[in-house]
């Protein structure tokens, strides 16, 4: 499997990897890019408008970077946009893990939550995986799907993004059978009660939220 892993721009610590892996493809989105250097990453790809970073810091990329996308920052498209249709029709990812998607700000969340949604990323819904410290969000498509819980991850959501039909969750704590949700739902704070869990919808998106409470310093 092709894994490639993204890091948005956010230098939030909450939004970056809890480890720093070389072994795979990593593209750096804007200042995303300044951060996996300081990690001792050298990005694959660098790709953005750049408008975060000083002139020194850009600098600093273009001259550790191999291959930089440099854009204008007048565009249709958000720099992680760039860099996912990189992902996967430039290195042809069998799956993307995509960090760094909020830095606190819940416009640059959603933004980068809902281009799931739009044609050209849906097709690869399932291929795409968002991480920050405290969830894992993943993305499906119609049919009967089995996931297996993640150590330190209590609770499951399911979120249905636009008109869902028929979503059951025959074997989680708490259980739906064919439910229609003509607009979309969060059936949040549901459990893994066995190792792995199974559900299906025969039509729309879901995201399937795993999340965790961080434990509170002393």
């Amino acid at each position: 499997m092709k894994l490639v892993n993204i890091l948005a721009g956010s230098p939030q610590l909450p939004d970056l990897p809890i480890d720093f892996t070389n072994d795979v493809n990593w593209i750096g989105v804007d200042r995303g890019s300044l951060t996996l250097l300081e990690h001792g990453i050298i990005p694959t790809l660098a790709v953005g408008d750049f408008d975060s970073m000083s002139e020194d810091e850009l600098r600093r990329v273009k001259n550790r970077v191999g291959k930089i996308i440099q854009v204008d920052p007048v565009k249709d498209d958000t720099d992680t946009e760039l860099a996912l249709s990189q992902a996967f029709e430039k290195y042809h990812a069998n799956f993307v893990n995509l960090y760094g998607i909020s830095g606190g700000r819940l416009d640059h969340f959603l933004s980068n939550f809902l281009m799931v949604l739009k044609p050209r990323f849906n097709q690869y819904a399932q291929k795409i995986k968002m991480i920050d410290q405290q969830n894992i969000i993943r993305f499906f498509k119609p049919g009967h799907h089995q996931i297996q819980a993640v150590a330190g991850y209590k609770y499951l959501s399911f979120i249905t993004l636009g008109a869902v039909q028929e979503l059951t969750l025959p074997d989680e704590k708490y259980r739906l059978q064919d439910q229609i949700d003509p607009y979309p739902t969060a059936y949040v704070s549901n459990e893994f009660v066995q190792p792995t869990a199974n559900f299906s919808f025969t039509s729309g998106t879901v995201a399937v939220i795993y999340s965790r409470d961080l434990k509170k310093e002393q």
